[in-house]
């Protein structure tokens, strides 16, 4: 496998482990506080939401990139996750306008450009 392909595959996977976090932490927050879960759930998915939150750091590409880019895997894993847990199918808008989200997380992420790609190392404060 190619350096420019184990860096698409690292990319994707931890979009989708951040999507999984977020989205699960949420939900579990979601049946807590909606549908009157133990409180207990609220403690895991805020957990789950705080693990959310560390993932997007261990991207290799700048912060406003990945936060932009990691929107369209949230637009799709969002329907797939309210249809595997809730019985909400997505229907064909759905799955186009997700098909455009994660289409234009392509574009941002992968396409080489000239400039800054990486994150540059952290500023250290005095």
């Amino acid at each position: 496998m190619s350096d420019k392909a184990k860096e698409v595959s690292k990319s994707i996977a931890l979009f989708v482990a951040a999507g999984l976090c977020e989205i699960g932490g949420g939900w579990l927050v979601w049946k807590w506080r909606k549908a009157d879960w133990h409180w207990g759930y609220f403690i895991l998915g805020s957990a789950i939401l705080v693990l959310y939150g560390i993932i997007p750091t261990l991207q290799d590409q700048v912060f406003g990139r990945v936060y932009a880019a990691y929107g369209g895997f949230f637009i799709f894993l969002s329907f797939a996750w309210a249809w595997a847990f809730d019985g909400e199918r997505p229907d064909r808008w759905d799955l186009i306008g997700s098909a455009i989200a994660v289409a234009g997380v392509c574009l941002i992420m992968f396409i080489p450009r000239k400039g800054l790609t990486e994150a540059p190392a952290p500023a250290v404060l005095p």
